[in-house]
């Protein structure tokens, strides 16, 4: 049984509430869990200590037991300490303007002074 430590959502809409869980992988993401072992509410400003709530001893136990954690359970659990945080990848440039290979072409041109020709007669 390959167990995750992650979030179901609770909450009414536009409210959302988040209880940290131990469950089963195959599950589906608000269906049975095994163990309640924390919870997150997003409402709340980043700041305040009620934002995210952890129960560490259980979560130390089953971290031991072979539990993986989500991404942003990792995060959670890497501020408490638990775990260790995990490398920021560095950012792309992938959501920039390409430049059109006309634009390359012509800027080089247009930047030299045109050439002088006589008068043919």
């Amino acid at each position: 049984m390959s167990l995750k430590i992650r979030l179901a959502r609770a909450g009414a809409k536009k409210r959302p509430y988040f209880h940290i869980v131990i469950a089963d992988a195959r599950k589906p993401r608000d269906g049975g869990f095994i163990e309640k072992v924390g919870a997150y509410n997003p409402m709340l400003p980043s700041g305040d200590e009620k934002r995210v709530l952890l129960d560490l001893e259980r979560l130390k136990h089953w971290l031991k037991m072979g539990a993986q954690p989500t991404d942003r359970v990792t995060l959670f659990l890497a501020k408490a300490g638990l775990v260790e945080a995990p490398k920021r990848r560095e950012q792309t440039h992938q959501h920039l303007k390409r430049k059109k290979k006309g634009e390359e072409a012509d800027k080089p041109a247009a930047a030299a002074p045109a050439a002088v020709t006589p008068p043919a007669q």
